[in-house]
């Protein structure tokens, strides 16, 4: 899942984004309001981890601007401002979850997976998909209860599309899920993980919508579905 930090503290970012990133999360770090605002407008964030002493704006007036757009993706304030005002300021100016510096970073890493949980409707950690079992925080894949090995880039893919349900997705979504925004790709390199997936859980797990995009397959049955 993309994560977008915003954080101009480079300690701080650094650690995140190591620890993040061994989840796996895709992580986009931007140091402004400025940076913030166009990270944005360019790419398909799950989620954001928003700092809030950010050095053109402070990060609750542009949080509050971007709930009075209609920006409805989760927030989760990380922050040193640590007084019961503050904290109370920050949920009701939109934010989803309110953290404080110094923090733990399993904890912090839980928080997340919980709002990306409650964003999607999702009550449990794990994800069931007919015999198909996914638990992202262990990276743990069964079909059939069989293990099934996937790369790291195949569990972001797959992770995608378990939280996105039947929701239609872009290939523009899907390559921000995989690789953020300064990643390099290949033309055919999404192509190349859906063909895995598609190997490994079965054909009809990731459905092709000709010109628009891809979206999940029925569950698989017993059997685990025919390869391809």
């Amino acid at each position: 899942m993309h994560v977008l930090l915003i954080e101009d503290d480079d300690l701080v970012a650094s650690g995140l984004i190591s620890g993040l990133e061994m989840e796996p999360f895709v992580v986009d770090r931007v140091t402004s309001a400025r940076g913030a605002e166009h990270a944005m407008a360019t790419v398909n964030t799950d989620i954001v981890i928003l700092d809030l002493g950010l050095p053109d704006r402070d990060g609750l007036e542009l949080l509050r601007q971007w709930r009075a757009r209609g920006l409805s993706v989760p927030v989760l304030v990380l922050t040193a401002r640590d007084a019961m005002d503050d904290r109370v300021t920050g949920l009701e100016s939109g934010a989803d979850d309110y953290v404080l510096k110094p923090f733990d970073l399993d904890e912090l890493s839980a928080r997340l997976r919980a709002l990306l949980r409650r964003a999607s409707g999702q009550a449990s950690p794990v994800f069931e998909h007919g015999s198909l079992r996914f638990l992202p925080e262990r990276g743990e894949v069964t079909l059939n209860g069989v293990p099934i090995s996937l790369s790291r880039r195949e569990l972001l893919l797959l992770e995608k599309f378990l939280r996105s349900g039947d929701s239609l997705l872009t290939e523009d979504q899907l390559k921000d899920a995989l690789y953020g925004m300064e990643t390099e790709i290949g033309s055919n390199a999404l192509n190349v993980h859906i063909h895995h997936l598609r190997q490994k859980l079965g054909r009809d797990l990731i459905q092709t919508v000709r010109g628009m995009g891809y979206r999940l397959g029925p569950p698989p049955g017993d059997d685990g579905g025919e390869a391809p």
